[in-house]
């Protein structure tokens, strides 16, 4: 197994890690935000940058394997669920986020399997699921710095926030709204770009 797959299979295992964290009960905070969220936060920072770390060495050491190809979305995917499902438990962040989300990969997965079955290209990443992960990804790591309790999505519309948290909500609140309808978009741009697909 080469580095990149290393890393791809190190970005997996953390997310047991983030998934364990609330079960160790640490009531203790840091700056008015719980430490149970800053070290989940602080893990999937580390596995966000392992995401752009194994495309780019296995690109520069021309190290592209079968399993690269299928474990990189797949533990990209597994990341971005878990750490958005963590914040629906604790009430951070409304359902039908994730469940968008959950729709998108579903479809995209479906094209993907008829595309290869038919022997078909493979449909490209268009702009907007770059804009996906990327906006996903920073909105999330925002969401996760829950100054007491009060970073909820939308929260700056109902609830009465000192400056600091009334800032990191406004940004973390329309990262996230940007990061759904760019997870819409670009779901809808693998359903048009595969249409021929499905017309037998």
């Amino acid at each position: 197994m080469n580095l990149p797959n290393k890393i791809t299979v190190f970005r997996i295992i953390l997310v047991p890690l983030m998934v364990i964290i609330p079960f160790f009960n640490i009531q203790s905070t840091f700056l008015g935000i719980p430490v149970s969220y800053i070290i989940i936060d602080i893990i999937f920072i580390i596995a966000s940058y392992t995401d752009h770390l194994d495309g780019k060495l296995a690109r520069k050491n021309n190290q592209i394997t079968t399993f690269g190809k299928f474990a990189d979305p797949l533990a990209d995917k597994i990341l971005v669920l878990t750490a958005m499902l963590i914040l629906v438990e604790d009430g951070n962040l409304p359902a039908w986020i994730p469940i968008i989300v959950i729709f998108r990969e579903f479809v995209v997965s479906g094209y993907r399997l008829v595309a290869v079955e038919k022997g078909g290209n493979v449909i490209a990443a268009s702009i907007w699921g770059k804009l996906k992960t990327v906006t996903q990804m920073i909105a999330i790591i925002l969401m996760f710095i829950n100054i007491n309790g009060t970073n909820k999505f939308g929260a700056f519309i109902n609830e009465d926030l000192s400056i600091i948290e009334l800032i990191i909500n406004i940004l973390a609140t329309l990262l996230m709204t940007i990061s759904v309808i760019a997870t819409i978009f670009s779901g809808w741009d693998y359903v048009k770009g595969g249409k021929e697909l499905l017309k037998d």
